[in-house]
C-alpha cells in the first residue's frame, strides 16, 4: 500500500492534506471546517473541497443535530452552530489482541475505538503458547464472522503481550514467558487471519489507551503501571511512547527492592514483582496463613477489611512508591495512571504509594504530579492494542481514498 510520503512516489498534495484531516479527526470527537483550517494549516477552500471528497467516500460524516453539535464543542460560538465534523465510526474497524500472563483477549473496534465485539479466555498462556495463539486465531475468525463486518474494512490486528517486545517485533521474553522467547508471533497471527499485524509490550499499549481513551487524554507526559500477573510500565514523553534503544524501556517490575528478597522469574532476586503483584501478595497470605490464597480472594478480603490483606496490600503500595520515584525523578510526568488488576484495591494502595513516591523525589516533582487509577481497568491493554492500528488509520484511509 502506497504510504502519502512515500519518498519513491511523487508528492500528492490533495492526498496529503485528505490525510490532515482524517489525522486532526482522530485526535478531535468533533470539529467543524473553521476548526480543520487551525489544525491543518491548509487554505478554507481546500479544506471544504477535500471534506466533500471525504464525506463522498463514506469516511467522514457531518452532524445533523445542532444542539448535540453545541454539546459536542467545548468552544461553541453565539448564534447558530457550526456544523460539526467526524469520522464516519463504520468507515474501518481495528482488531485488538492482549496476551496477559493468564488470559487471551480480542476486541473488535470501530474507526471510533468503539468495541463491537470483545471476547476473552483464560489459561495459562505462559507454558501454552500454541493453545494461547489458536484461541486468539479462533477469536478473530468469530469477531469477523459474527459482526459481518467486511474483512477489507478491517486495518489490522494489534497485538499486546505481557513481556519485553524489540523494535523489530521479536519476543525477549525468557524468564518471563518461557515458551515465547524470541518468537515473532504477530507474524504468525498475521499469517493466520490474513491482517497486517503490529506487536507492543502489553504496558506500552495500556498507556496508549489512557491517552487515546481514558485518564490520560490531556497528558503529554504520562507513566502508566500496570500491576497485574507482571508489573510493566509504558511511558509517554513529550507526547511520544518511550521504547529505548531496543524497545525494552519501562520494566519497573523487575526493579530490586528487597535484596534478600524471593527470587524472581526474570533470574533476578527481590524484584518489585515479588512484592507487589497480585500472585506475590496472595503467596504471602498463603503462607501466612497455611492455606491456599487466591489471587481472585485479594478483592474480597479487601472489601472484607481483613487486616492481614490489607497490611500486604500497603506494604506493596509502599514499594511501588519506592520504585515510581527514580523513574519520576527521571522522567518528571504530570500524571501517573495505576492499571491492571491490583489497581482495584483503592486508597490501602494509593496511599502508602503516595507516601512513600513524595519521600523519594524534590517537591518541585512532586507539586503538579497526579496518581490516579485506570479509567479503562482490564480493558487498557486490549484498547490499546487496537489503537496501534487505529493510529495508523488516516494515512491508510486518506491515502485509499485517492
Amino acid at each position: 500500500m502506497p504510504s502519502a510520503d512515500d519518498a519513491t512516489s511523487p508528492i500528492n498534495l490533495h492526498r496529503l492534506g485528505r490525510v490532515r484531516i482524517l489525522r486532526a479527526l482522530s485526535e478531535n470527537a468533533y470539529l467543524s471546517r473553521a476548526d480543520l483550517v487551525t489544525h491543518t494549516g491548509l487554505a478554507r477552500a481546500s479544506v471544504g473541497s477535500m471534506v466533500l471528497d471525504l464525506i463522498n467516500a463514506g469516511l467522514v460524516e457531518e452532524t445533523a443535530d445542532d444542539a448535540a453539535a453545541a454539546g459536542a464543542d467545548p468552544t461553541a460560538r453565539a448564534g447558530r452552530p457550526p456544523q460539526l465534523l467526524s469520522l464516519a465510526p463504520a468507515a474501518a474497524y481495528a482488531l485488538g489482541v492482549d496476551i496477559g500472563h493468564d488470559h487471551v483477549r480480542i476486541i473488535l473496534t470501530d474507526l471510533s475505538g468503539t468495541p463491537i465485539w470483545d471476547q476473552s479466555e483464560n489459561l495459562d498462556v505462559d507454558h501454552e503458547r500454541a493453545r494461547a495463539l489458536d484461541v486468539a486465531a479462533r477469536f478473530i475468525e468469530a469477531a469477523v464472522a459474527d459482526t459481518a463486518v467486511p474483512r477489507g474494512k478491517i486495518l489490522g490486528l494489534g497485538v499486546g503481550i505481557a513481556c519485553p517486545v524489540s523494535a523489530d517485533g521479536d519476543l525477549a521474553a525468557g524468564g518471563i514467558m518461557p515458551e515465547w522467547d524470541g518468537a515473532r508471533r504477530a507474524d504468525k497471527l498475521a499469517s493466520c487471519s490474513g491482517f497486517p499485524a503490529r506487536i507492543v509490550n502489553g504496558a506500552n499499549a495500556g498507556v496508549l489507551a489512557e491517552q487515546r481513551f481514558g485518564a490520560a487524554r490531556e497528558a503529554a507526559d504520562v507513566l502508566y503501571l500496570r500491576l497485574s500477573a507482571g508489573i510493566g510500565a509504558g511511558v509517554i514523553s513529550g507526547g511520544r511512547v518511550l521504547l529505548g534503544s531496543g524497545g525494552f524501556a519501562g520494566e519497573l517490575g523487575h526493579v530490586t527492592v528487597d535484596p534478600n528478597g524471593a527470587v524472581c522469574r526474570c533470574g533476578n532476586r527481590g524484584c518489585l514483582e515479588t512484592v507487589a503483584s497480585p500472585p506475590a501478595l496472595a503467596a504471602l497470605l498463603t503462607r501466612s496463613w497455611g492455606r491456599p490464597v487466591s489471587d481472585e480472594e485479594l478483592a474480597g478480603l479487601l472489601r472484607d477489611g481483613d487486616r492481614g490483606t490489607l497490611r500486604a496490600v500497603e506494604d506493596g503500595g509502599e514499594a511501588i512508591g519506592r520504585v515510581l520515584a527514580p523513574a519520576v525523578l527521571l522522567l518528571n510526568p504530570s500524571l501517573i495512571v495505576i492499571g491492571g488488576d491490583l489497581a482495584a484495591a483503592g486508597e490501602p494502595l494509593f496511599e502508602p504509594m503516595r507516601r512513600a513516591l513524595t519521600r523519594g523525589v524534590m517537591g518541585m516533582h512532586a507539586r503538579e504530579l497526579r496518581i490516579v487509577p485506570s479509567a479503562l481497568g482490564d480493558r487498557a491493554g486490549v484498547l490499546g492494542a487496537a489503537a496501534l492500528i487505529l493510529d495508523d488509520a488516516p494515512r491508510l484511509l486518506g491515502t485509499d481514498s485517492a
